[in-house]
């Protein structure tokens, strides 16, 4: 069976998603996870004509708990933790002040991880700007700088950076060569939404200054925790363990255990005022559980394909090849297949000036916010949004606006960089 017959499934995911929110909304809504499922179930009996039933099964298994598992613990540990902090008051709601906030934002991505700073960060803001009609801008800017590219300096920002650190990519390796890109995309769009949201503030009503206020001291500490444990999983490896024939490394293992534990106690003890202030829901998370379910379940046979096409040893070409794939597909298994392709030694690849890895990472964690798949943080930035009251755009649309404000910038930074 052909290599473009196994990835329909992938690509009808991915197709369902982009279209029927926006065509027909109510019907999504109500059968997402039938749609979502069919395209599972497809791309099963699709393994199974091609290894046999027992094998399709097992290699089913084998993704969901090593890599999916693990991913999504991670989403709804940080998910839980940020929607019990809650930050309000100070500059937030006026141009400077969200100014201030994107920035911190965009630094704290690197330190905490673009999934814990969106999800810390994305509630103030939103809270804050909660009286004004127009506040997309924010959320765009938000997306692009706190939920993607800010975690471009460390293997803590951004899953395709602690892949290459598992790898061997040295843990400063990011911050001297993305800093200068990262600045170049960072300024630009800085500028842009700070005159867009001046601009927009001048015929809005001005709210009276507030006394910044920090609620949630438990879930900054779990927070703290977690960033102290992640990184544990590139430098403690007890072994394999294996659950029902499928094998998941035990640091993987002892950190979803942890995750989970802060779940517990977070849900447990969070007063119920802090969580009604952010409209937290768990239900914001079905969409996106279920759909990346259908993405880890069904992305094989894609992952394949790219790692056979014949890609020009120019890094300029590795920067658009794993720009573009990192914007429809997984960033974290897409920086893994470009990484294996360039030669898998983490040694030669580092070796001054390394402009190819630069360009494989550039393109993993630059390219993120073009689409809602680019990242994790995307979707729950989208539904959070949304659950407070921003129209936010559709697929299209939004990689429409997207692609208008960073081409440009991917272009400048080709000549300058590549």
């Amino acid at each position: 069976m052909g290599q473009l017959t196994q990835i329909i499934p992938f690509a009808g995911v991915l197709v369902s998603f982009a279209i029927l929110p926006g065509l027909l909304p109510r019907f999504w809504h109500r059968r997402m996870a039938s749609i979502i499922g069919l395209w599972v179930v497809l791309g099963f009996l699709l393994q199974t004509f091609e290894r046999g039933g027992r094998a399709a099964a097992l290699a089913l298994w084998q993704v969901t708990l090593a890599e999916f598992l693990p991913f999504i613990v991670l989403l709804l540990a940080l998910y839980a933790l940020g929607g019990g902090i809650s930050i309000r008051g100070g500059a937030l709601g006026r141009p400077v002040g969200n100014l201030l906030l994107l920035i911190a934002g965009t630094v704290l991505a690197s330190v905490m991880g673009t999934i814990g700073a969106a999800l810390l960060l994305i509630h103030p803001l939103l809270a804050a700007n909660g009286y004004r009609y127009e506040k997309r801008h924010l959320v765009f800017a938000f997306i692009i700088l706190v939920g993607n590219c800010g975690g471009a300096l460390s293997p803590l920002g951004d899953p395709p950076l602690l892949v290459g650190y598992l790898r061997g990519v040295p843990f400063f390796w990011p911050f001297t060569h993305l800093l200068l890109p990262l600045l170049l995309l960072a300024v630009p769009v800085l500028a842009l939404t700070f005159g867009l949201d001046a601009w927009l503030a001048r015929r809005e009503p001005r709210r009276r200054p507030e006394r910044l206020r920090v609620r949630g001291l438990l879930n900054i500490l779990l927070l703290l925790l977690l960033i102290a444990v992640i990184p544990l999983e590139g430098i403690w490896h007890p072994g394999n363990v294996t659950v029902l024939w499928a094998t998941i490394p035990g640091e993987h293992l002892a950190v979803m255990l942890v995750e989970a534990g802060c779940i517990l106690v977070s849900e447990l003890f969070t007063p119920n005022s802090i969580r009604s202030q952010n409209r937290f829901a768990w239900q914001a998370m079905r969409e996106i559980i279920i759909l990346f379910f259908a993405i880890f379940a069904t992305i094989g046979p894609a992952f394949t394909l790219l790692q056979a096409a014949q890609i020009p040893p120019l890094p300029l070409a590795w920067f658009w090849a794993s720009g573009i794939a990192s914007a429809v597909l997984d960033a974290a298994p897409t920086y893994l297949i470009f990484f294996q392709a360039a030669g898998g030694h983490a040694a030669a690849l580092t070796q001054g000036p390394a402009r190819l890895l630069t360009a494989i990472a550039a393109g993993s964690v630059f390219f993120g916010p073009v689409t809602y798949l680019g990242n994790a943080p995307n979707l729950m930035i989208r539904e959070i949004a949304a659950r407070r009251g921003v129209r936010m755009p559709g697929f299209f649309a939004f990689a429409g606006i997207m692609i208008l404000v960073l081409v440009p910038i991917y272009g400048l930074m080709s000549l300058v960089f590549f």
